[in-house]
């Protein structure tokens, strides 16, 4: 999902960009019963570092779309382990269109997402370990092939060690063709990660 900036009428956008709201006014408008306001307000919350944690609570309550995504936006662009701190927060929602929001953006922040990642990927809650693997796909780091074998070889969740099989058919290299072979004989009995491993290890051969 890309955090596009929805338009509002020329208007609207005139009177916000000749504005000169502070933190607090924009902080207060966060919250406006009109969602092009609050939309408005978590644009030009941009411009203060400190609205990152504003951002995040309002990100987790908020039930327009077009507003989260500029929310998801502003706090992409802040960055920051405040912002990265909610967003883990968010994949652990019920909301599962608010999961998918929080992989995109946790996605657009490789720097910070990186030194979480050893502890996302052995989280207690398998869907969330599911999820960081999902980010991995386009974490572009070089430690993501090290990642993904430390999951096989110690996950026990078939869901798990065959989202980040899937992956490895895709970035793997013949660095992780033993961990596959052995992902295989520990799960004989089953039929995915029987698919998935020879197709990862087809793949991975033919380079």
């Amino acid at each position: 999902m890309a955090f596009v900036k929805n338009t509002p009428p020329t208007s609207a956008r005139l009177a916000t960009q000749n504005t000169s709201d502070g933190l607090p006014i924009l902080l207060e408008k966060l919250h406006h019963s009109l969602a092009e306001t609050r939309r408005w307000a978590a644009r030009d919350l941009l411009a203060y570092s400190s609205s990152t944690g504003a951002l995040i609570e309002r990100l987790k309550i908020e039930p327009d779309r077009s507003v989260r995504e500029i929310i998801l936006t502003s706090l992409t662009r802040l960055g920051g382990t405040v912002a990265v701190k909610g967003l883990v927060e968010c994949l652990r929602s019920e909301d599962a269109c608010m999961r998918n929001e929080a992989i995109a953006a946790m996605k657009a922040l490789p720097v910070e997402v990186s030194p979480i990642m050893d502890s996302l990927l052995i989280d207690e809650d398998a869907d969330v370990r599911i999820m960081a693997v999902n980010i991995l796909e386009s974490l572009m780091h070089p430690d993501v092939e090290k990642w993904l074998i430390h999951v096989i070889e110690l996950d026990l969740v078939i869901n798990v060690c065959g989202t980040a099989v899937d992956l490895l058919g895709e970035v793997g290299t013949k660095d992780c063709l033993t961990a596959l072979l052995s992902l295989k004989k520990r799960f004989s009995e089953e039929p995915y990660i029987q698919f998935a491993t020879d197709l990862a290890i087809k793949r991975i051969s033919k380079g």
